[in-house]
């Protein structure tokens, strides 16, 4: 097929190479434009424009999708399928309508659970014990398209970033095989019952709250691991918490009640196996108290 790809992080990358590898003709790549990263804020481009550049790729990147011009550009490519992962904007109708069979989503939750911005997130902090992939057909509502295809992954302790790239790669194999046939895989409704939102992450809510329980503070951290990346303050410096696990243990809390490092929670403790200072790389518990001590009667805020 003539497809137009549409994506932007590193989730999306593996199906913009299943595709080629597939033999599909790829009319050009729709990704977001550079944002500033980094201590020096210079213009980085999207994973996945470098890759499409890299495979000598058209790119492009427009700001949004609702003008006119925008959208007969769109349509002149003459695509067969629009094929998006992760792309960043909301398509218009008019976008939806210009490929000769529609668009097709890859989106990392068993529909309609978790339906939004971030469902890898949501799904391990709801302690969910699966997630997966659905490829949608896509129409105007939020994630509300029928779906074709579905394949399940269990998350384990997998952090947000190790169980994206699982993911990324099985929607790559899901969305390969439905373009194979497509009557094969015909598009049926959600179901109308189990529809949850994934709002996006916001920065406020990766402050650790330590009167929560250490079950659920655990998820918390795996699910914000290795970005934002869930912290607390110490000494008046920011550290971020990238990996623990539950243990039995009571104290106030936030209070440092064993070592290496055991932290006390609302309910039971955790055990912190991972740190990251402000500037500085992650970090086993023993090597971060080297430099950075936490003695036995902390408060942690």
């Amino acid at each position: 097929m003539r497809i137009i790809f549409m994506g932007s992080p590193e989730f999306a990358v593996p199906t913009l190479d299943a595709l080629i590898a597939a033999g599909h003709e790829i009319a050009a790549v729709y990704t977001q434009p550079p944002r500033p990263a980094g201590r020096g804020k210079a213009l980085q481009p999207t994973a996945v424009e470098r890759r499409a550049r890299a495979l000598g790729l058209e790119v492009l990147s427009p700001r949004s999708l609702k003008s006119p011009e925008e959208q007969a550009a769109f349509a002149a490519l003459g695509a067969d399928m629009g094929v998006v992962a992760a792309y960043g904007l909301i398509l218009p109708q008019p976008i939806l309508d210009a490929p000769r069979l529609g668009c097709l989503n890859v989106h990392a939750s068993l529909l309609p659970r978790w339906r939004g911005a971030a469902p890898v997130q949501r799904a391990i902090m709801a302690g969910d014990a699966e997630t997966g992939v659905t490829i949608m057909q896509m129409e105007a509502g939020l994630d509300t398209g029928p779906m074709r295809h579905v394949g399940t992954l269990s998350i384990g302790e997998n952090n947000a970033a190790q169980l994206t790239q699982r993911l990324g790669e099985l929607g790559a194999k899901l969305m390969v095989e439905v373009l194979a046939d497509l009557d094969l895989f015909p598009p049926r409704p959600q179901p109308e019952e189990g529809v949850t939102y994934a709002a996006k992450i916001v920065k406020e809510e990766a402050r650790i709250d330590w009167s929560r329980t250490a079950t659920e503070l655990q998820r918390h951290v795996q699910a914000l691991a290795p970005f934002p990346g869930a912290w607390f303050e110490a000494s008046g410096e920011r550290v971020k918490l990238l990996d623990c696990e539950t243990i039995d243990g009571a104290g106030a809390p936030g209070e440092v009640i064993g070592e290496p490092l055991v932290i006390a929670c609302g309910e039971d403790a955790l055990h912190c196996r991972t740190l990251q200072r402000a500037g500085k790389g992650p970090l086993p518990v023993a090597d971060f108290l080297r430099g950075f001590p936490l003695p036995l009667g902390t408060q942690l805020q």
